[in-house]
């Protein structure tokens, strides 16, 4: 009897720490954030809105964004997360030429707060963006593909 004791509290032993790694190895895996973007926004903190925008060149977004960006951004979803490690997967669902992504601190606070950047992502390709977000007011943008400035909030 106290072998069949022993033996079984090896084995919740051990299951009981396989469970426990499997849950620091999944926390520590990065959030994905999916982002797509068409021409002069991106779909998702504008509710899925596609506004049927059809630039040419960045020229053509910031003749659209100087007369709707505004309005759009009244409405538009502010992204809430939560401190910790991100991926922005960031596509380009129809923009005829290169666009990229810009997340960054918002106001004065944006000197002490991460960022991240870059292009290259042509048409139909998408491209991932690292992080580690620490509590704050952020901003994210295109300015290849001049987006407005979208606001996501870490608490």
């Amino acid at each position: 009897m106290r072998r069949y004791a022993t033996a079984s509290t090896t084995f919740f032993m051990a299951l009981t720490i396989c469970l426990a790694m499997a849950t620091q190895t999944l926390a520590a895996e990065p959030v994905v954030i999916e982002l797509t973007q068409t021409g002069c926004q991106f779909l998702e903190p504008e509710h899925g809105k596609d506004h049927g925008f059809e630039p040419l060149s960045a020229a053509d977004c910031k003749r659209v964004n100087a007369n709707t960006a505004m309005q759009r951004l009244t409405s538009a979803k502010i992204l809430e997360l939560t401190p910790g490690d991100y991926i922005f997967r960031v596509t380009n669902r129809n923009v005829p030429y290169e666009l990229g992504f810009w997340l960054r601190g918002s106001g004065l606070i944006r000197l002490t707060l991460p960022s991240v950047s870059g292009g290259g992502i042509h048409t139909g390709g998408s491209r991932d963006y690292v992080i580690s977000l620490k509590p704050g007011e952020y901003l994210y943008s295109c300015p290849l593909n001049p987006t407005p400035d979208y606001r996501l909030v870490v608490k």
